[in-house]
């Protein structure tokens, strides 16, 4: 499965739409005022899904994943100096990317791929390709790209 994930380009607060291959929004991102960032996931049909939650006086960013109203992970940011990583606690999940921050591979503990994560850079708004292998791991593939992104842009 397919998604592109594309910031909208006029907007106060983050905001995206994800597009299935087929260009149907089959889920949006909205940004909420709050301390830290704060980004509420909605299906098609406005149904809020979940919400990505970042903790604020904490010394390297952390970002808590919500599914509805129940805590299911969180994801920090690791001190490293070349390689950008986080530390996953969501789903046995592990995350790499490469030197840029553009590129990553999301795997679970015993290695199985479950989405690959690629920043197109010719764009005017912030623009990723997510491919899932598995349509059920979706959401939880969108939250923490989510949670990159704005981990990203709280150090920008």
């Amino acid at each position: 499965m397919r998604l592109l994930f594309k910031q909208r380009f006029f907007s106060w607060l983050d905001s995206y739409d994800i597009y299935d291959e087929a260009g149907n929004v089959v889920y949006t991102v909205q940004g909420q005022l709050s301390w830290g960032h704060c980004l509420k996931i909605f299906d098609a049909y406005g149904n809020e899904l979940g919400r990505v939650q970042e903790k604020i006086l904490t010394f390297l960013p952390k970002f808590e994943i919500y599914l509805g109203d129940r805590y299911v992970g969180c994801i920090s940011k690791e001190f490293t100096l070349f390689t950008p990583a986080f530390d996953i606690d969501y789903n046995g999940w592990h995350v790499e990317g490469d030197f840029l921050e553009w590129d990553y591979r999301i795997t679970s503990q015993t290695g199985q791929h479950i989405a690959v994560v690629t920043k197109e850079i010719f764009n005017w708004t912030d623009t990723y390709i997510i491919d899932v292998a598995n349509p059920q791991d979706a959401l939880g593939a969108l939250m923490l790209v989510v949670a990159i992104d704005a981990e990203k842009c709280s150090r920008d």
